[in-house]
């Protein structure tokens, strides 16, 4: 049995003022195809190949694929001479590798790109094309994927992550190579069915780790334990890509049985939507004014460490967190990070060494949702490479960490990093434990490291007053092509059956 082995995955908001360009995807190490695809390190890859080969007679073959662009998910429309590009090198190396019995695509499921209104579902139709119909295609998605029925026209099986952080991205992974090998010896007749309830929420309010997200969580759970060969994926969906699929899906597998397949969608879209003012209303967010306060409060009454979650910034260059923790004079505050590409190379031309003093306006200039840039005086602490991730396109990076104030420490990167535990900046010589304060950008994932571990005393979500890019106040940006009149909250008549 051969598998090809394919990776395109990007979550881009369509708000920013840039589009992703074919250069985002090419750096030292991707595109990648054999081996290095296979040991890439994404968890749903990692997960796939570890399972597949457990299996006799089952050969995987790394069809050359980008990997995360170099901006992460700060970057806007994939444009559609990089989608083309891209996809269609991957198709001319399945063909030269081929034939294949089975196709395995590592995807995402919030990619837009212009002029493409599913770009996962145009992937899946053209790997069909080649694989042919005889073939099983099995894809692995994050929660936060846009998708409904479209993908499975053309593929047989989806695998999407359920939790929020994602920890189970490799048993995602493990299931469907198993169920993918299991479909190729005729041992599973996939069977699909599909709901869209009409919700649409910002990701700073999906967390799993509380009820109403952990209920949907736990119910698609059950029915998967209750029946056998059922598989239930939640899709959250992703709120900040004005396309036409964005929004809450469900998604149930089963072995030849229609009928109970469209009574789990069904039980699971009618639960979500009898939960959908918890979904929307249940998460507390507060401006970066009062949350400097309570975070200087907590402080005061030795509620450290405290983490400022600073969800809203999807470029990674706000500077509104920042300016309220100068101007209401915290201390011992890790800031980590301001991407801005423009400091950063000012600083490398100058041949930056720790020690150096620093004088520098950093952050903001981007977009109005990035706010102005801030002057910051102090001494330059470390100098590095930054902290890797997606396989480690940070190797050729340059990050510069800068003392200032009473104790504070700010990173400058070049683009949107989300810290997910205290303990990465000790990969940049930076002590979490030299700080009392986090002041980080990320919506969920940062629980991880923070709150299941009992490290932070206090958890502070927080965005500008103003409704920018990344706001939980959807309602404020500029959908062209998504009709939010049509989703709760947003509709005055919104219903669902």
């Amino acid at each position: 049995m051969r598998i090809a082995v394919m990776n395109f995955m990007h979550e881009n908001v369509t708000f920013l003022p840039y589009d992703t360009t074919l250069d985002d995807f090419i750096y030292e190490g991707s595109p990648a195809r054999g081996e290095a695809l296979l040991q890439s390190g994404f968890g749903t890859i990692s997960g796939f190949v570890k399972v597949a080969r457990e299996h006799a007679n089952v050969e995987l073959v790394g069809v050359e694929s980008p990997l995360f662009p170099k901006r992460g998910s700060a970057s806007g429309w994939v444009t559609k001479d990089a989608f083309d590009t891209l996809l269609n090198k991957m198709i001319a190396d399945m063909k030269a590798q081929g034939p294949f019995d089975g196709a395995y695509l590592s995807l995402h499921g919030a990619m837009s790109v212009r002029d493409v209104p599913k770009a996962e579902s145009e992937i899946a139709r053209r790997v069909r094309e080649v694989l042919g119909p005889k073939g099983f295609i099995a894809g692995t998605f994050d929660p936060h994927g846009n998708e409904d029925a479209e993908f499975l026209r053309h593929a047989d099986f989806a695998f999407c992550i359920k939790y929020y952080p994602h920890y189970d991205d490799r048993l995602q992974g493990e299931r469907a190579a198993r169920m993918l090998i299991r479909a190729c010896r005729g041992d599973y007749k996939p069977t699909t069915a599909t709901r869209k309830p009409p919700i649409l929420t910002a990701s700073v309010l999906q967390w799993t780790g509380a009820s109403p997200w952990m209920d949907l969580v736990q119910r698609a759970l059950v029915w998967e334990a209750r029946e056998p060969d059922v598989y239930v994926n939640f899709y959250y969906g992703f709120a900040f890509a004005d396309v036409v699929d964005a929004g809450m899906c469900f998604q149930v597998m089963t072995n030849g049985k229609p009928e109970l397949a469209n009574h789990i969608a069904d039980d699971m879209a009618n639960t979500a939507w009898r939960l959908r003012d918890e979904l929307v209303h249940g998460t507390k967010v507060y401006s970066m004014k009062d949350a400097v306060k309570l975070a200087k409060d907590a402080l005061a009454k030795k509620q450290a460490p405290i983490v400022f979650a600073d969800h809203s910034d999807r470029s990674g260059a706000a500077t509104w967190l920042l300016e309220q923790i100068v101007a209401q004079k915290m201390s011992n505050t890790l800031i980590g990070t301001i991407a801005d590409e423009q400091a950063i190379e000012t600083l490398r031309k100058k041949g930056v060494k720790p020690g150096d003093p620093f004088d520098m306006e950093i952050g903001g200039r981007l977009d109005e949702s990035a706010g102005k840039p801030v002057r910051i005086s102090g001494t330059v602490h470390t100098v590095s490479s930054g902290i890797g991730r997606f396989g480690g396109n940070a190797a050729s990076q340059l990050w510069v960490s800068v003392k200032f104030g009473d104790g504070n420490v700010v990173l400058i990167s070049p683009y949107l990093y989300q810290n997910l535990e205290p303990k990465e900046f000790l990969d940049i010589g930076i002590n979490p434990a030299d700080f009392k304060a986090f002041a980080i950008k990320s919506r969920v994932h940062f629980r991880r490291g923070y709150y299941d571990s009992g490290y932070a005393k206090t958890i502070l979500l927080c965005e500008p007053d103003q409704p920018f890019v990344g706001t939980v106040r959807l309602e404020a940006l500029k959908y062209k092509t998504l009709k939010i009149d049509k989703f709760y909250p947003y509709g005055k008549n919104v219903t669902y059956p």
